[in-house]
């Protein structure tokens, strides 16, 4: 009975949204995963729009403590550090165990993209998504015989990337064709703004000299 409701239960979580064009994409996800679900939230959107082999060169940065985590929403006693500057913000951290785990993600995602002939340079991550999952339920045993709840934060982490196509430069803009009105619509206005400003310095120039 235990085994088919964990089956059931892991059916359930489904990806949120599927990307435009499945052949152009790769997709991972994990579910009830023993991590907090605060600091995955932070990792995980950390990657959000970034290339994906960048991505896995930051996760790695990270965990070797050349660059942070900066903690944008849930920043309830999160030391500051320096190297949170370059995001733009004051607080980060090196979190190792939720940082591995997105790391693994994303190498699952390159490990999808490869058969299905994806340029791995131009692959984005497009879609990341963190869910809270169903708390574990634990004990702790504390004074005058009392028990409390030792309850884990677990959570759903799905995240997929998609091949952008190659960006076509605009076109030159070519000049556009004026007529003799608008010419001198356009000749009078230069004019008058030149007799304003001369004006304004006039008027300038004479309450110096009366005051």
């Amino acid at each position: 009975w235990l085994l088919l409701y964990y089956q059931t239960q892991r059916e359930m979580v489904k990806y949120s949204r599927e990307p435009p064009v499945a052949t152009k994409a790769a997709k991972a996800k994990i579910t009830d995963l023993r991590a907090h679900y605060k600091t995955m939230w932070e990792v995980a959107n950390s990657v959000r729009g970034m290339q994906l082999e960048k991505a896995i060169t930051y996760l790695n940065d990270v965990l070797e403590h050349k660059q942070c985590i900066p903690f944008r929403r849930h920043t309830g006693n999160i030391g500051r550090c320096a190297q949170a500057k370059q995001f733009k913000h004051t607080q980060g951290r090196w979190p190792q165990k939720t940082t591995k785990h997105v790391l693994d993600l994303l190498n699952n995602i390159k490990a999808n993209s490869e058969p299905k002939g994806l340029n791995l340079e131009n692959v984005f991550i497009n879609h990341v998504q963190v869910d809270r999952a169903v708390k574990g339920r634990r004990r702790t045993f504390k004074a005058h015989g009392r028990i409390k709840d030792y309850a884990s934060s677990n959570c759903h982490v799905q995240i997929f990337a998609v091949e952008k196509d190659k960006v076509v430069p605009k076109a030159e803009k070519k000049p556009l064709k004026v007529s003799k009105k608008q010419a001198a619509r356009l000749r009078l206005k230069a004019g008058k703004t030149k007799v304003e400003k001369n004006a304004s310095q006039q008027v300038s120039q004479l309450k110096r000299f009366f005051t």
